[in-house]
């Protein structure tokens, strides 16, 4: 049976990385939701993916800055060739309390970034309560996590934004163990693996997993193969490589697959987990039991 982790939450048809995706990545039958943690300026750890605000809040309006026009990639530092974000258009120029005051339903709703909304896939109730739609803290995504007895994947952002060094990794695991979640019911992943490293010599019991394939790279390194799960980007894997994974007794989730015919042939390579943005399509083809 193949995992289907919701990416960001179910968020095609919410607003990505809310406590409203995640609650409907849980309706819609998905085993697991995964969501990104980011640090604010006050050092509180909230779901957010990107480096910068403006592609899924109303920030450029609420705090009255224009957009770059040259924007590094979501959730980059920087591109190549491309200035850093001005630092008014950064998640970590803001305290708790200034992004509290930012709405992800505006943009969503305004937006349709999947063209869901458009094509009447989403109840008209859901529609209404998205607006408002706060940035949520990591401790509100694991309480609700826990009360629903779902499952969750924290996504450790390295946006080179860290106070001290493994401050994000320490924290996290730290609020993890405050809100009394069952430790079994939470991975963490982040593309930094000297995080995972740490957080696997401070709590052996969370099960972490190791991000490979940024969105610019041409090839996959899996370094010395250390890890016992890789989460592959799907535009880089080859089933021979999925293979060559399994061979060596690692667990292999893939995304983003959103495509049916995508989803086909990675189940049939034999992957652990597929995470998408779309887990309404393929929950009840592979449904497991909570």
């Amino acid at each position: 049976m193949v995992e289907i982790i919701a990416h960001r939450g179910a968020r095609s048809i919410a607003p990505e990385n809310s406590l409203a995706a995640a609650r409907l990545a849980w309706e819609k039958g998905a085993h697991r939701w995964e969501t990104d943690v980011s640090l604010t300026r006050d050092r509180h750890l909230v779901l957010f993916h990107d480096l910068t605000l403006s592609r899924c809040t109303d920030a450029p309006a609420r705090f009255g800055y224009q957009v770059s026009r040259e924007q590094s990639k979501p959730g980059e530092p920087g591109g190549p060739g491309k200035p850093f974000p001005r630092k008014e258009e950064r998640l970590i120029h803001y305290t708790l309390a200034e992004l509290a005051a930012l709405d992800l339903g505006f943009v969503f709703l305004s937006a349709d970034p999947f063209s869901t909304i458009a094509q009447g896939q989403i109840k008209s109730q859901d529609l209404s309560s998205f607006k408002g739609e706060a940035i949520p803290t990591l401790e509100q995504g694991l309480i609700l996590t826990r009360d629903l007895e779902f499952k969750i994947n924290i996504e450790l952002k390295d946006h080179r934004n860290e106070p001290e060094p493994f401050f994000l990794a320490g924290q996290t695991l730290e609020i993890v163990k405050r809100t009394g979640i069952p430790l079994e019911t939470v991975t963490i992943s982040s593309f930094n693996h000297d995080w995972l490293n740490w957080l696997g010599r401070k709590a052996p019991e969370i099960e972490i997993q190791a991000l490979v394939g940024r969105v610019d790279d041409l090839f996959l390194d899996f370094k010395d193969f250390s890890f016992a799960t890789y989460n592959v980007r799907a535009t880089l894997i080859t089933d021979a490589r999925i293979q060559e994974l399994k061979d060596k007794g690692k667990k292999v989730n893939i995304f983003p697959v959103n495509d049916p015919h995508e989803f086909n042939r990675f189940v049939n390579a034999g992957v652990d987990g597929i995470i998408t943005d779309f887990p309404q399509r393929f929950a009840g083809k592979n449904r497991f039991i909570r």
